[in-house]
């Protein structure tokens, strides 16, 4: 194992490059035209054996790899915000044919008015499509990540494809050191790509991608909810051993001092290393403060976030990004969820934080805590930081 200085976009380039897929097809979109920009480079000099495909558009890039996915191949692809959205109408099409594409997601705010900067709304808005969602804390959960959603998408259970993401600029651009494993590791971790069926194998032809009317629709609906039910299982058998390679363990969610706290924030991405900052500050003052972090947005691990939280007297939690229902952000509406059946269950309030890649600062979420203190005198959403 090496300790190597590297931003998030090179950590997620450095995963891949070791991952050695058999295809890339991207088009370059800010914060996240480095992760295959970099990649691409190692095409060139010959350090990886992969196809690499220079695309028209994002929507190009996922119907590429919907293709040589469904042809056996090992597929990756890099995107961000608008990018995002122009794969939007293939990104359901690649779960429904239960394709384990791997996608580098740099979380970017969805235009308009134009904004290159971190907020959740890109991620958020295709949480149904389909694909396992995996939230990265900063660049060495990046590349932890991105190593083990290989493992995740590719069981046999599961066979769908997931997305791991990280803040734009946040952590795409910010440089620390991060722990790697030599590529040999590495190999071995991921294993080969088993193929249960190829499109280019004319000794078993399969029809992929077939008009699908009232008589099988719904079924091949349902058959993707079931994949979605196995997943967690999966992330935590991929997590236990990559803990015993690396000592770095994972889980659905993350508690940070959460045990016996009394007031606490559910947060994603990279906002819980701030947070970490100011608990333990409140809890150098007697104040018990914890946070529950969820790294696995889909599938939402519901129960345990419920059994987690229930015994807690207020708890708020972070979104960046709204959904405009006017109910709440999306992690707060499922939060909400996981526990109205919850017999005993905390006060809970919304804050819609940081969008268009404003800063989240100490002092903001020590505002968020001291709000806990009297939350039933708090509007269930709040918006923090914006200007009236």
């Amino acid at each position: 194992m090496q300790i190597v200085a590297k931003t998030g976009n090179e950590a997620m380039a450095e995963a891949m490059r070791q991952i050695n897929p058999d295809v890339v097809a991207a088009y370059p979109i800010t914060p996240a035209t480095e992760v295959v920009m970099i990649f691409a480079q190692y095409v060139a000099d010959g350090l990886v054996d992969t196809e690499y495909i220079p695309v028209e558009s994002e929507h190009s890039a996922m119907s590429a790899c919907v293709g040589a996915s469904a042809a056996g191949g090992r597929v990756m692809t890099g995107t961000s915000s608008q990018g995002l959205a122009l794969m939007y109408e293939i990104l359901p099409i690649a779960s429904a044919l239960r394709l384990p594409i791997i996608m580098a997601e740099v979380n970017r705010a969805l235009s308009g008015p134009i904004n290159i900067h971190c907020d959740h709304s890109d991620t958020m808005a295709a949480r149904d499509f389909g694909w396992i969602q995996i939230f990265s804390e900063n660049a060495q959960e990046a590349y932890d990540n991105m190593l083990q959603a290989v493992r995740i998408a590719e069981n046999t259970k599961v066979n769908l494809p997931a997305m791991v993401t990280t803040d734009g600029f946040i952590i795409s651009h910010c440089m620390e050191n991060i722990k790697i494993l030599e590529d040999q590791e590495v190999k071995d971790f991921i294993g080969e790509k088993k193929v249960p069926v190829s499109v280019l194998d004319t000794d078993h032809p399969v029809t992929i991608g077939a008009l699908d009317l009232q008589d099988y629709y719904f079924e091949h609906k349902r058959q993707i909810v079931d994949a979605m039910g196995k997943v967690a299982p999966v992330i935590l058998e991929v997590a236990e051993e990559f803990a015993k390679k690396t000592g770095r363990k994972y889980g659905l969610i993350e508690e940070y001092k959460l045990a016996d706290a009394e007031f606490a924030i559910v947060a994603l991405g990279s906002t819980c290393g701030t947070a970490k900052v100011v608990i333990d500050e409140l809890r150098a003052k007697g104040i018990k403060a914890g946070m529950l972090k969820i790294r696995v947005f889909r599938p939402f691990p519901a129960e345990i976030i419920a059994e987690k939280l229930s015994p807690i007297s207020a708890i708020a939690v972070m979104d960046r990004s709204d959904s405009y229902n006017t109910q709440g952000g999306p992690v707060f509406t499922e939060i909400r969820s996981a526990l109205y059946d919850k017999g005993k269950k905390p006060k809970i309030v919304n804050y819609i934080y940081g969008l268009g890649g404003r800063d989240i600062m100490q002092e903001d979420l020590l505002s968020v805590f001291n709000d806990l203190k009297n939350v039933g005198n708090q509007p269930q959403i709040n918006y923090l930081g914006v200007r009236e």
